[in-house]
């Protein structure tokens, strides 16, 4: 055979770096201390006047430690985004521009700049006439990932995918086999959402909303709770990232789409779209199930998804499902909608880094038929290879990501 048609290997990919903002703060620091603690981010907050809705919690982010210039065209997810890309970009020990770097991105989000949309509206129907039209330059839902681009120089390509809440999980897929395949050199994966009446309200709507704070897999749980931030990582080559002496703190090892094909806003009752998300993970990571040491679920909280994503994991892992330790990050952080895929992998890569899986409150029994070992109260020592993470969305897009750990 020919060695000019030979296929080439397909390349390892490592994360390199890390960004977060979140209910916890700005940093992955303060999301690495708030998930140890266990304690939940969602209470009170004061974005928008929610007084009219049924519910009044979110996980709404802090002020940040110093102001951000925004020039009156960045919205508040444009700023979590650049908070974070720039994080992430430091923590590779790359320095922006990476316009020579041959760099892609690939973003998800759910809202964009909506809460400045939602403002412009207001202002309108309170005064006949609207802010400043700057204030709607980044509405769009690719807001928070061009913002990003342009800020570092990224010219290569740039896509912003929007599933739901499957978006930046498959946004992190993409980006993997982009580097994967040799098409880019590093790319930045990750998400930015804010809070805004128009998510707040739909879900409300629904009746998908608990009262109190979301409570993934335990018994009477009512359903979800909202928060926003933003979360990137950084994914490189393998011999790339050690060739420049950076230090990997996980690799990415496969990546799984599906859609149940069942319903606008129900999953699946059987979970058999979630379970060949994970499946094809799975087997695009060459693993068996009885290599995944500890899965971080989607654990919304709502009485149907858990149940759905129970018997997924039942169907891929066996009995195992009941002995496997299951993180649920939305019990502390709230449903980051088009992010959550994003915030969920980097606490994945922070616990397998780190050697522990976070817990979340221990207040409330599980629920009798979902015999999960969910990790609570407090962090759980593991060490463990690998672990995959899991984004269920409306629509049933169905999304899993599989981490292995580095020990160089």
């Amino acid at each position: 055979m020919d060695d000019r048609f030979a296929a080439t290997p397909p390349r390892r990919v490592v994360v390199t770096g890390l960004g977060a903002v979140c209910g916890y703060g700005w940093g992955v620091d303060a999301l690495w201390r708030g998930l140890r603690s266990g304690e939940t981010r969602l209470g009170p907050f004061d974005v928008f006047d929610h007084s009219r809705h049924r519910t009044h919690l979110a996980a709404q982010v802090p002020p940040p430690p110093a102001a951000t210039a925004n020039g009156g065209r960045e919205s508040v997810a444009d700023r979590f985004a650049l908070a974070a890309a720039l994080e992430a970009v430091a923590a590779a020990g790359l320095a922006p521009p990476l316009a020579a770097l041959d760099a892609g991105l690939w973003f998800g989000s759910s809202t964009g700049g909506m809460l400045e949309a939602e403002r412009f509206f207001a202002r309108f129907l309170a005064e006949r006439r609207g802010a400043a039209i700057g204030a709607l330059a980044s509405q769009e839902v690719n807001g928070p990932g061009d913002a990003v681009a342009r800020r570092l120089g990224v010219t290569g390509p740039v896509q912003t995918i929007s599933s739901a809440c499957a978006s930046a999980a498959l946004a992190i897929a993409a980006a993997f086999d982009a580097v994967r395949s040799g098409e880019v050199e590093v790319a930045l994966a990750g998400g930015s959402d804010s809070l805004c009446q128009l998510t707040y309200a739909g879900f409300n709507s629904l009746r998908a909303v608990d009262e109190g704070p979301c409570r993934p897999f335990r018994a009477g749980r009512e359903g979800m709770s909202l928060g926003e931030g933003a979360a990137v990582l950084v994914l490189e080559p393998l011999a790339a990232a050690l060739g420049r002496g950076a230090v990997p703190l996980a690799e990415v090892r496969g990546a799984g789409a599906s859609c149940d094909a069942h319903h606008m806003t129900a999953p699946e009752p059987e979970g058999s779209g979630a379970a060949a998300a994970l499946a094809a993970a799975l087997a695009d990571a060459g693993l068996p199930p009885e290599r995944i040491d500890f899965v971080n679920a989607h654990g919304t909280g709502t009485p149907h998804n858990d149940v759905a994503e129970y018997r997924a994991l039942r169907r891929v892992f066996g009995e195992r499902a009941a002995r496997l330790p299951l993180a649920a990050t939305k019990g502390l952080l709230g449903h980051l909608l088009g992010t959550a895929g994003a915030i969920e992998a980097v606490a994945t890569v922070l616990c397998l880094a780190r050697g522990e899986v976070h817990p979340v409150p221990r207040d409330g029994a599980l629920d009798p038929e979902l015999p999960v070992d969910l990790v609570t109260g407090e962090p759980r020592r593991l060490a463990a290879e690998a672990a995959v993470s899991t984004s269920l969305a409306f629509g049933g897009s169905n999304a899993a990501l599989v981490f292995a750990s580095w020990t160089g």
